[in-house]
């Protein structure tokens, strides 16, 4: 099975090295000195790397073969995938592969069908479940502890306890209002004279 472990950046400086946005939780497993990664676009690879360091927070890499600033910017945006065996999971038992969440049958705690996983987005801040709804809608469930209580891949569903208005807009609670709320107190909705 193909894994995305990381999108190749800009160059970084002229001996060849790139930055790297890294998509996996393994760098050090995934992106270290040998690993031999796939690409997308399939022209540009297959990528040896030979040096990883990191560099005011990024991750910097050289690859066999890239020695100058204009062969490592030719590489920009190129996706690096891993090949790994499906059977093969994380060491820490509260992750997971997006190829095991996908197409999780997503359910509330009461058993009440939400929708089906059909991709999780990465975004800086935390993960989301693109979650198919039965009519064909789609809604987004943020991947925290305090909303996706339990995975279960032995019965291959995600149990979940939205806040109001996540799943159902019209459950929603307005926090606050503007209406007839003013500062000075008088009602009439003008500064106190």
């Amino acid at each position: 099975m193909q894994l995305v472990v990381a999108r190749i950046g800009r160059a970084h400086g002229i001996k060849g090295e790139v930055t790297v946005e890294v998509r996996t939780d393994e760098p050090e497993l995934r992106l270290g000195p040998g690993a031999v990664l796939i690409t997308e676009p399939a022209h540009a690879g297959p990528l040896t790397i030979e040096t990883g360091r990191v560099h005011s927070g990024r991750l910097l890499l050289r690859f066999e073969g890239v020695r100058d600033r204009t062969a490592a910017e030719a590489l920009r945006n190129t996706l690096l995938i891993a090949e790994v065996d499906p059977a093969e999971l994380p060491d820490d038992p509260e992750e997971f592969y997006d190829h095991q969440l996908i197409d999780l049958d997503v359910v509330l705690a009461d058993g009440t069908e939400i929708g089906r996983i059909t991709e999780i987005s990465h975004l800086p801040s935390q993960d989301l479940f693109i979650v198919e709804r039965p009519d064909g809608s789609e809604v987004m469930i943020p991947f925290v502890e305090e909303i996706v209580t339990e995975i279960d891949l032995e019965e291959q569903r995600a149990v979940i306890t939205p806040p109001p208005g996540l799943i159902d807009e019209s459950e929603a609670v307005i926090a606050s209002t503007r209406d007839g709320d003013d500062e000075s107190g008088d009602g009439d909705g003008k500064e106190g004279v």
